[in-house]
């Protein structure tokens, strides 16, 4: 049986990224290394649509977000961080871990962010230096209004807008200069469609003062160090060598089909696919504003959304995502984002016709299919 990877992250890695990750192990201090970084950082600004430095940090995203949070906000700042979902969570919790003051903005999961809400939170207290929030929420399958929220904090001087764009880079339009965006944190194993290991963030020029201003101490996450090795094309510490250069290739890959073209991919394999689930008499779990990253999709009435899970690996070998904390189980979540093209699409969305169909639904075989087949076509 083959496997295949339905979860949004890890996701699947092109052939050629494989194949060009699998050369011969080059040293991170000699040429051959920083020429090939000049050119990831170049492919990197373009990805942000940013002329500020995009860092390459050896973590996983939530390095990134750690990194944004330790440099950028000092113990005791007080930021808003917006919860609707799992990974809103988590920017509370590294907030507390470091000893901030969060203010929280939660929504209902399955719900996008409301700009006003954030607003009057921001001028409730006066003394927030941030608002970090999610672009895309992977655990609801929602995307936030990024642009309308950053229309808010960029008349701040003293306000920065951190977002998670860990599942939105590479997958809808999100220019960090055009928008004002103060910083914007990525990881490798999403639309980058490279294996987990690297995260990327990148600071606006207000972003970058708030670091010089916030006299907190952090050693391997210091973005400052980063910033002076990459602009001499390098890292501070040893990178993840062949990482970086599977990353060469995809940006590669990602400036030959060109930005609008990718957006536009994604947005297609988005649309075609929560037409064929609700085809099928399904709900999508975003009430508003689905991702184009994901589908998140509410398991039938009475079923265990577990056990269909578990059906989706054990009779077709996919992996799909389940639902997380109090969704667990009753949610599954479907990727198309990265390495993912139509016909992929039409093989998971056969598998949950036929799983749902052996576990005692009423689906007719097909009519999602057939909805698939028409957006697509």
């Amino acid at each position: 049986m083959k496997s295949y990877l339905f979860a949004p992250g890890p996701t699947p890695v092109p052939e050629n990224v494989l194949l060009r990750m699998a050369a011969p192990i080059i040293h991170h201090r000699e040429k051959a290394f920083s020429d090939l970084f000049e050119e990831v950082r170049e492919g990197l600004r373009y990805l942000f649509q940013t002329k500020q430095e995009v860092l390459v940090l050896t973590a996983s995203g939530t390095g990134g977000m750690e990194g944004a949070v330790s440099n950028l906000f000092a113990r005791g700042d007080s930021v808003v961080v917006v919860r609707a979902g799992k990974f809103g969570q988590r920017w509370g919790e590294l907030c507390e871990a470091f000893g901030l003051s969060p203010v929280y903005a939660d929504f209902p999961w399955g719900e996008p962010a409301d700009p006003e809400r954030i607003r009057q939170l921001l001028d409730d207290n006066p003394s927030a230096k941030g608002v970090l929030v999610q672009a895309s929420e992977t655990s609801t399958g929602v995307m936030h209004p990024i642009r309308e929220i950053a229309e808010i904090t960029a008349s701040r001087d003293e306000v920065a807008l951190v977002v998670d764009g860990i599942t939105a880079v590479g997958v809808f339009a999100m220019p960090m200069d055009d928008w004002g965006i103060d910083v914007v944190v990525t990881g490798s194993q999403k639309a980058l469609m490279l294996p987990p290991g690297l995260a990327f963030v990148a600071l606006s020029e207000k972003a970058w003062r708030m670091v010089e201003a916030s006299g907190t101490s952090r050693y391997y996450f210091d973005l400052k160090k980063h910033l002076k090795s990459a602009q001499k094309n390098q890292t501070p510490y040893t990178p993840a060598i062949s990482l970086v250069i599977g990353l060469h290739e995809v940006l590669s890959m990602l400036r030959e089909e060109g930005l609008e073209n990718v957006f536009a991919r994604h947005h297609r394999l988005a649309e075609a696919t929560r037409g064929a689930v609700k085809a099928m008499g399904l709900e999508l779990f975003a009430k508003a504003s689905p991702s184009d990253a994901l589908t998140a999709v509410k398991v039938p009435e009475g079923m265990d959304g577990i056990a269909l899970k578990k059906t989706f690996l054990e009779r077709y070998g996919m992996v799909v995502a389940g639902g997380q904390d109090h969704v667990k189980g009753k949610i599954i979540r479907i990727a198309h984002l990265g390495y993912f093209d139509p016909m992929d699409m039409f093989q998971v969305i056969g598998a949950l016709e036929m799983s749902l169909h052996k576990m005692g639904y009423p689906v007719q075989l097909g009519s999602g299919l057939k909805v698939l087949a028409e957006k697509l076509a």
